[in-house]
């Protein structure tokens, strides 16, 4: 795997992926970017979040369970000093499945989590990694 991440002015950065996608990073203003992209850090929380909803979705689909869709929303929090690395990161998925089973969807996200994606992994070995997780089934009817 490998990357090309050249500089195109002020805090803007351009990456051409080996498997030749671009990518535009920027800083924030205060650093000297003009906020037109997303920051270094923030594209590593989207890879994350990537590659364990690739993962959750993909051992449901094999299991052959009515998944429809995957979402995952990442917090994450960051030390003071430099490095600034991920000190805490929370990630809250949010599957939807006419009928899916709970037992299903957290199995996938422990496979995801301790075996599969190595983004979450990686990031695990800095940061203090939680899971939560909510299943929708459209086939319900909620009422208030």
């Amino acid at each position: 795997m490998e990357c090309v991440v050249k500089w195109v002015g002020d805090a803007s950065f351009l990456a051409e992926t080996g498997s030749g996608h671009i990518v535009v990073m920027d800083g924030a203003p205060e650093a000297g970017g003009r906020n037109l992209a997303p920051r270094p850090m923030e594209m590593l929380l989207v890879g994350a979040g990537g590659c364990t909803a690739f993962d959750v979705m993909l051992i449901l689909k094999r299991g052959r369970h009515p998944v429809s869709d995957c979402q995952v929303k990442i917090q994450a929090d960051r030390a003071d000093t430099d490095p600034k690395v991920f000190t805490r990161l929370h990630y809250h998925y949010v599957v939807t499945g006419a009928g899916l089973k709970a037992s299903a969807v957290e199995r996938a996200i422990h496979m995801s989590a301790e075996k599969y994606c190595s983004a979450s992994i990686m990031l695990g070995m800095t940061a203090e990694v939680s899971h939560t997780w909510e299943i929708v089934d459209p086939s319900v009817i909620q009422t208030q």
